[in-house]
């Protein structure tokens, strides 16, 4: 770093130094505005004395508004700021204009509402000619905005051209032989005149700074094309108030409006561009300007088509109705009404097409998958990929609030911490409730209103998605509790069988076998009692048949073998042929047991309502699902409505996340398929 440009920051970084600063730049801005304060008073003191040519009071606000929005603006930036030349330029701006505009009513009053009142009358008039200093500072900004700085050394000259054809300019003015108006006719007090012969300096001049202005634009233009996020939307700022000058003056021409009207737009576009200025540089709200310059350029088009719809239908409906018709005036306004949605929806789009087209190709395609999403074509859960195309952010992330919680949720329902990364967070909302985030590249925050557009386009299909992924979370947590409760059952009945066969059972032939002892010790004469205790063992033995039998309905013992022996059990027990074909893979145990008890009722119901001759079982294993089917050659007819055995058939198998189909035609027998998921 060059010595010089050390100690420049040095000094700006010096405290006094700083303080002093700051004092001089409040001190020329207050400046500045007592001078368009102290004018007013002037020219409402000269209105007071019939001067015609004073400014209207309607323009009053207008004046002080061009002079304190760039001093003010100015002053805040110097004083936080001082290394960038842009405060300053906005104060020396702000003085410059309030010294012009101050020179008129002052020479208003010394030269015509009270002649000699006030000295220097002729050297006021001679400054209010000096008006094209409304140029200079809005010129000084577009070649060193944002930072302070010319884009590059290149562009020297190019300033250069621009500070000296306005400085000529202003020669000229000062040297003239005659005034400007209004002030055509009050004496020139500077001695000095152009010579004759040197009479083009003066159109030249004026070429020269219209040169400088289009030279300053294209300085914008360049640094735009350069920039990149921040700065290409501080410059978008600028552009923003800049445009709004030509875009004015036309609907100005185009209402046939002139004088005051315009002075008053104009003056109002010197602090629409300080502000903007202000904006850029201090960075508040920065981000707004996408949405802004889009609104603008879409009312204005809006505006201009609906014109001259409007003037278009009056025209041909006064040829039509008679000039003056109200009802061609009425035609006109119904025309526009309803024109006016459509129109604005296609502006928006053109709008959209020609000056963001990011912005353009993202709606178009969340609004066509909202649109497919309607027509069935598309899962309302894919909605998050369709954004993170849309935004061209791969990184993008959608995640569902879920209803009634605080928790979040990704597409496949699963639930989801939002972990801190590098990411940034959107919340997404649709009707002023938060439905999700959107995780996404930070880059996107530089591009608010497309951030913003495309989620609220998508927003329903996202609350969609949100209530569906929130639905399948409940239906898996209600198949996870049954399934739970069907495990518990399960366990419970094996509990059950093996305090059974461990318990009662084991008694009841420890009991047989005491008592079969017991009448072999009998002495002689005691053989009487034989009988009763052969009676008494019998008993117990049907007692311990008992058990078994209810031992083998809580749970089949052969299960233990394996589904093809439980299965071959079951068809030697019924009372009709039973044809059995079943997979020797085992399967987890409460597989196992849901697929027999299936079976074991399929079985029981055709043989008690169909009749049948013959049931064919198969049991396989496929994709990692047990399927099973049950068919008879019986009367058919069978519904989950005609009786409870279906029906619990229906909930056994839905407990371990299957599914039953039932198809049983009059006449035609009765074919139950189930499929279980077994893991296999």
């Amino acid at each position: 770093m060059p010595a010089r440009w050390s100690d420049g920051r040095r000094l700006y970084d010096n405290e006094p130094v700083r303080t002093a600063l700051r004092l001089d730049a409040w001190g020329l801005a207050l400046l500045a505005v007592a001078l368009i304060a102290g004018g007013l008073v002037l020219d409402r003191i000269a209105a007071g004395q019939d001067v015609e040519e004073v400014g209207n009071v309607w323009l009053y606000p207008w004046l002080l508004g061009a002079v304190a929005a760039p001093a003010a603006v100015g002053a805040l930036i110097a004083a936080r700021r001082p290394r960038n030349a842009i405060g300053w330029v906005l104060v020396a701006g702000a003085l410059s204009l309030g010294v012009v505009l101050a020179a008129t009513p002052y020479a208003w009053v010394a030269l015509e509402a009270h002649p000699g009142s006030l000295p220097g009358g002729s050297w006021a008039a001679l400054v209010s000619s000096l008006w094209p200093v409304f140029f200079a500072w809005p010129l000084a900004i577009a070649f060193v905005f944002p930072d302070g700085r010319l884009p590059s050394r290149r562009w020297r000259p190019f300033a250069l051209f621009a500070a000296g054809s306005m400085a000529l300019l202003m020669f000229v003015l000062v040297v003239a032989e005659q005034l400007e108006a209004p002030f055509s006719d009050a004496p020139n007090p500077v001695p000095l005149r152009l010579p004759d012969t040197l009479g083009l300096v003066r159109p030249v001049a004026w070429l020269a700074v219209f040169a400088s202005l289009v030279v300053g634009a294209a300085a914008v233009r360049i640094r735009y094309r350069r920039s990149a996020g921040i700065e290409r939307l501080q410059l978008l700022w600028l552009a923003y108030a800049a445009l709004l000058i030509p875009l004015g003056v036309v609907v100005f021409l185009a209402l046939g409006e002139s004088g005051d009207a315009v002075v008053g737009f104009l003056l109002g576009m010197e602090a629409a561009v300080a502000i903007a200025v202000g904006v850029a540089v201090m960075r508040y709200r920065l981000y707004e300007i996408d949405r802004l310059l889009n609104r603008t350029l879409v009312y204005a088009f809006l505006t201009a088509a609906l014109g001259l719809v409007y003037a278009s239908v009056s025209l041909l409906a006064g040829v039509a109705l008679g000039r003056g018709s109200t009802w061609a005036t009425a035609l006109a306004m119904l025309v526009v009404a309803i024109a006016f949605g459509r129109l604005r929806s296609r502006v928006q789009a053109a709008v959209d097409w020609r000056f963001d087209r990011p912005r353009y190709e993202a709606l178009r395609r969340v609004r066509a998958f909202v649109e497919d999403v309607r027509e069935g074509r598309s899962e309302p859960e894919d909605i998050g990929e369709t954004l993170a195309a849309a935004l061209r952010d791969r990184s993008a992330e959608l995640l569902f609030r879920l209803p009634a919680s605080d928790a979040y949720a990704d597409s496949l329902g699963t639930v989801v911490e939002p972990s801190a990364d590098d990411r940034s967070v959107t919340t997404v909302t649709h009707r002023g409730q938060e439905i999700g985030l959107l995780r996404h590249a930070p880059s996107l925050l530089e591009r608010p209103d497309l951030l913003r557009s495309v989620l609220a386009a998508s927003s329903l299909a996202i609350e969609i998605a949100r209530l569906r992924v929130g639905v399948r979370l409940q239906l898996a947590e209600v198949e996870e509790s049954r399934a739970r409760v069907v495990r518990a059952g399960y366990e419970e009945r094996r509990r059950l069988e093996r305090d059974l066969h461990d318990g009662a059972q084991q008694r009841l032939v420890t009991l047989g076998i005491v008592l079969r002892r017991l009448q072999r010790s009998l002495p002689r004469e005691a053989r009487i009692l034989g009988p009763a205790l052969d009676s008494a063992v019998e008993e117990i033995g049907l007692a311990i048949d008992d058990l078994r039998t209810i031992a083998a309905g809580v749970r089949p013992p052969r299960l233990d073998e394996g589904l093809a022996a439980a299965l071959a059990d079951l068809a030697r027990a019924a009372p009709v042929r039973v044809d059995v074909e079943a997979t020797g893979e085992r399967l987890p145990a409460e597989v196992e047991a849901a697929a027999y008890f299936v079976v074991c009722e399929a079985v029981t119901n055709a043989v008690k309502h169909g009749e049948p001759s013959h049931v064919r079982v198969d049991a396989v294993v496929a994709d990692g699902a047990l399927r099973l089917v049950v068919a008879d050659d019986g009367r058919g007819g069978a519904t989950r409505a005609t009786g409870t055995g279906l029906s619990g058939l229906t909930d056994r198998v839905e407990a371990q996340g299957g599914t039953l189909r039932i198809h049983s035609p009059r006449g035609a027998g009765t074919r139950i398929e189930a499929e279980l998921p077994c893991g296999s």
